[in-house]
Parts: C-alpha cells; structure tokens; sequence
C-alpha cells in the first residue's frame, strides 16, 4: 500500500474531486491558523490534513503550505517519522475527547451511533498516542 503521494499526480483527479480537496485544505489551513491563537483549538491535524489534501490535489497549494516557515517545518517533521509535539497530543486528545462526549450526552440520541463515536475516538487516540514525541514544540 503506498502511503506517499505526489503533488505532480494530481492532475490525474477529476476536477470536481480537486476542488474538493483544495476547499478542505483551505479550510483546514484556516482552522490550522485560528489554532495559533485559539489555545483549545490543535493546529497540526489541521495542517497535517492540509497537506493530505493539498498533496492529491494541487501542487502550488501544497508547495505554499510546504514552504511557510514554522507551519512547513512542523509537516516535514511530521512527515519525516520525528512525530508531533506533546502539547499538540494533549491539545487534540482533548478536544476530541471533548466533542465526543458532549455529543453522546447531549446531541446524539440513538445507542449505535453513540457507539460508533465512542469506538472511532479510541482508535484515534490510540493512533495519536503511538505516534512518536517531537521533542520541539509547535507553534
């Protein structure tokens, strides 16, 4: 399974699908950016979805985000097997932990899909958790 994409194959999308992506990672940049200065919002999920994104979808989105001084640094490293910060871990899990619950408890009123949340936010915090401690804090 290949996990790596290049920008260069986007062109082989539909156009319909690259402005899709183009539009989420636009988004998540901007959520990305609020994260900064916004202390209960994460900014690397935001960045690292991107340049997922931008990565299947345009290669000038995905040079721009690539080569911003901090944000670019914090995806190479990500992307370099280095991991993600424990501030960013601890952030994340909460929110996400945060938004689950509520949701359950207040939002959501049939068993199976409260259940269905409860088990994706494990597997997402067990997927953050393994990822590897990056020993420099993210912006």
């Amino acid at each position: 399974m290949r996990t790596e994409y290049s920008p260069a194959e986007a062109s082989s999308l539909p156009l319909l699908v690259r402005y899709v992506l183009i539009g989420i990672g636009v988004t998540a940049v901007g959520l990305g950016m609020l994260g900064v200065v916004l202390p209960v919002l994460p900014t690397t999920p935001f960045l690292l979805l991107a340049a997922a994104c931008f990565a299947r979808s345009s290669e000038r989105f995905y040079d721009w985000l690539m080569n911003m001084p901090v944000f670019g640094q914090m995806i190479r490293d990500y992307r370099a097997g280095k991991g993600i910060p424990v501030r960013v871990k601890i952030t994340a899990l909460s929110v996400l932990w945060l938004t689950i619950l509520a949701s359950v408890i207040w939002i959501i009123p049939l068993f199976f899909i409260k259940a269905l949340l409860l088990v994706i936010a494990s597997v997402v915090t067990a997927y953050i958790l393994h990822l590897p401690n990056c020993r420099r804090e993210a912006v």
